[in-house]
C-alpha cells in the first residue's frame, strides 16, 4: 500500500508525469481499449492557469484533514445530472431510457450497491460507497455537423457549435457526444474553471442499453469519468508505480486492459496484487466493479465544507 505525501512539490511532480507507459500498453493490446483523457486535459489546464496547481494542492491538504477527522456528508447528498446530447445521426441522439440507465448504473456503482459488487476479489476488505444519489435534472439536445469533438472542451461551449453547462456550480453537466481519437471519455477535476466543468462521454458508452458498445456497454465509463470529476487519479497515478494519493490501494506499474487474470500482479517494488477491478483502471466494464474505502473517502471531501465542490451541499 502506499503512504500519502501532501504537498505542493509532490503535486507538481505528479501532475508532470507523463503517460507514455500506459499508451504504450495500450498500442501493445489488440482490440478495443479503454481511453480517458482527463490527465492530459488536466495538464493542459494547469499549463494554461499557473495558480491552479496551488488551488488543488489546497485541495489535497484539506481532503486529507477530512479524512483524517472521519467526517461523512450529512445524510444522503443528491447531484442533479443534466444532460447536453450532441448528435450528428439518430444513433448519437440516444434516448431518455438510455440516459436514465446511465443515472441508474452511478447509483448502484458509487454506493456499492451494484449486482457485481460481491465478485470475490482479494480486496473485498477494502471495498467502499457513497452515500450519494444521482438524479435526473434535464435533458438538453442539439443537432450538429461535426463528427468528432477532441478534448478541447469545445462541446461545452456554444459559440463552438456545443452546449453550455447549466448550473456547473450544484449541477453534474454530462455532455454526450462522439469525443474521437479512441477517447471514451473524459473529466474535469475539481478546481478548474466552472464554464468547462463536468465530464464528456462517447454515447456508444453512455448506459446499458440502446446503442451501446461491448466491452464498454455497462455504464463504467461515466463511473470512471465522474470518479475523476470527485477528484480520484487513475489508479496507477498516471506514471510507472506512480501515486493515485490513496493510502488503500497498491501500486499499479500500468494501466491494465481487457479483464486482467485472477492473481495479475504488479512489477512494483513488493510485486502487489493490481486492484485491476477498480474503476479507476483501464480494464473492461464487466472487469471493474469496486471503489477503495480511500477512494470514497477522498471523494466524500469534495462535498466537505471547505471542499471544491461544497456547492453541491
Amino acid at each position: 500500500m502506499k503512504k500519502l505525501i501532501l504537498s505542493a512539490f509532490t503535486l507538481a511532480m505528479l501532475f508532470s508525469c507523463s503517460n507514455d507507459e500506459s499508451t504504450s500498453a495500450a498500442t501493445q493490446n489488440s482490440g478495443a481499449h479503454r481511453g480517458c483523457a482527463s490527465h492530459e486535459v488536466l495538464e493542459r489546464q494547469l499549463s494554461d492557469d499557473p495558480k491552479l496547481a496551488e488551488r488543488m494542492a489546497n485541495f489535497e491538504i484539506e481532503a486529507e484533514k477530512f479524512i483524517q477527522q472521519g467526517r461523512i456528508v450529512n445524510g444522503v447528498l443528491e447531484i442533479p445530472v443534466v444532460f447536453n446530447v450532441l448528435y450528428r445521426t439518430s444513433a448519437e441522439n440516444i434516448t431518455q431510457a438510455q440516459l436514465q440507465s446511465q443515472i441508474d448504473v452511478l447509483n448502484k456503482d458509487f454506493t456499492a450497491t451494484n449486482s457485481d459488487y460481491n465478485s470475490s476479489n482479494p480486496y473485498n476488505s477494502v471495498r467502499g460507497g457513497l452515500n450519494i444519489r444521482f438524479v435526473l435534472d434535464a435533458i438538453y439536445r442539439k443537432s450538429t455537423t461535426k463528427t468528432s469533438w477532441g478534448t478541447t472542451d469545445a462541446m461545452k461551449k456554444s459559440t463552438q457549435g456545443g452546449i453550455n453547462p447549466t448550473s456547473p456550480t450544484t449541477k453534474l453537466n454530462y455532455w454526450v457526444c462522439t469525443i474521437g481519437g479512441g477517447i471514451l471519455g473524459y473529466a474535469q477535476f475539481p478546481g478548474g474553471a466552472s464554464a468547462t466543468d463536468g465530464v464528456a462521454i462517447d454515447s456508444k458508452y453512455t448506459g446499458t442499453t440502446g446503442t451501446v458498445v461491448y466491452p464498454f456497454n455497462l455504464g463504467r465509463t461515466a463511473t470512471h469519468e465522474v470518479g475523476h470529476w470527485m477528484n480520484l487519479r487513475h489508479i496507477w497515478g498516471d506514471a510507472t508505480c506512480g501515486n493515485d494519493l490513496v493510502t488503500d490501494t497498491p501500486s499499479h506499474n500500468a494501466a491494465n486492459y481487457g479483464v486482467p487474470a485472477v492473481g495479475h500482479r504488479s512489477t512494483c517494488s513488493g510485486t502487489p496484487l493490481e486492484m485491476y477491478m477498480n474503476y479507476m483502471d483501464y480494464t473492461d466494464d464487466r472487469g471493474m466493479y469496486m471503489f477503495s474505502s480511500g477512494q470514497a473517502s477522498r471523494m466524500a471531501a469534495v462535498f466537505g465544507s471547505t471542499g471544491p465542490r461544497a456547492s453541491f451541499r
